[in-house]
């Protein structure tokens, strides 16, 4: 089971997030793009697109409650030789889920500014 709610956490909102992080930086890349250089940030920008930043937002939480699920179980799994090699697998996928969520969203919100941002093309 701990793998299982592994999988979903980090599968599930990393998807998530990379669909509202590209939809993000679709609907803010030109604005984004046109503010100065060392300019405080308009979080007025993101007016448009709070819908996907809502989105975002949830799946980091849900994923983070999942993840934290996952690694608790797993650990229960190995300390009690019930399920060991699951126990691992879900305390290891559950141990990298914040680093394929933040690469994921990282490289969505820059894919998305760079559609949306009308630069150079």
């Amino acid at each position: 089971m701990a793998l299982v709610v592994a999988l979903v956490a980090v599968v599930g909102s990393a998807l998530a997030a990379a669909a509202a992080a590209f939809g993000i930086g679709l609907g803010t890349g030109r604005e984004i793009a046109l503010q100065p250089m060392g300019a405080n940030f308009d979080w007025s920008l993101l007016t448009p697109v709070r819908d996907w930043v809502l989105l975002a937002e949830a799946s980091f939480w849900i994923g983070t409650a999942l993840g934290v699920w996952a690694l608790i179980q797993g650990i229960v799994a190995i300390a009690t030789v019930r399920g060991r090699g699951a126990g691992i697998a879900a305390v290891v996928i559950a141990a990298i889920g914040p680093i394929v969520f933040v690469a994921m969203l990282q490289g969505f919100l820059t894919a998305g500014y760079a559609a949306g941002s009308g630069i150079g093309g």
